[in-house]
């Protein structure tokens, strides 16, 4: 792959189009393109993530979720290939369960805010949600398997987790929606 990467200029897709790994050619609009663009931002908000101080498990939890996503974006630049594996679907599923054991039970919605590292986990869980979004979207018109779609919906989940546990690292607490209904609540 490493020699494919010669020439970044290639002008190629000054005509509006873009190279798939199949070396077929799509417009740069078409839902495939998308999902590929929206998985390299997460990847990209998640390297952004790793540069705040964060605990040493969290940090190479995200590092390896960051290869996941490559091998994602991979999966969806060659239609047919699977780069994605099952394992890292499994570690997303073992760190949900791992992060919110320690976590207790929401009984309210939480605002996306708190400590930057938590504000800027929730943004990664925003945009991991429109790249599931955009993975549907193509699903529904071209057969895929459903790894890349699952590991989006769980990777959302788990980055709401890694939130809240990002909020608690030096003893801070979610920042908690106020609505009407605990306003009543608390005065009575």
């Amino acid at each position: 792959m490493g020699n494919r990467l010669t020439q970044i200029a290639t002008r190629t897709g000054d005509d509006g189009t873009t190279g798939l790994g199949d070396n077929s050619r799509v417009s740069k609009n078409s839902l495939r393109p998308h999902a590929m663009g929206d998985v390299d931002e997460l990847n990209s908000h998640i390297g952004l993530l790793l540069c705040e101080p964060l605990p040493q498990d969290v940090r190479e939890l995200l590092v390896d979720v960051q290869h996941q996503l490559f091998n994602l974006g991979g999966e969806l630049s060659m239609p047919g290939y699977e780069l994605l594996k099952e394992n890292g679907l499994l570690q997303l599923d073992q760190a949900l369960q791992h992060y919110n054991a320690g976590l207790p039970r929401l009984l309210e919605f939480i605002l996306p805010a708190g400590t930057r590292a938590a504000a800027q986990a929730h943004v990664c869980r925003t945009v991991a949600r429109r790249a599931e979004r955009q993975v549907v979207a193509l699903q529904e018109v071209e057969a895929m398997r459903p790894a890349p779609r699952q590991y989006l919906n769980r990777l959302s989940d788990l980055l709401f987790v890694l939130a809240r546990v990002l909020n608690r690292v030096d003893g801070g607490d979610d920042v908690y929606w106020k609505s009407e209904r605990l306003a009543r609540q608390s005065e009575n």
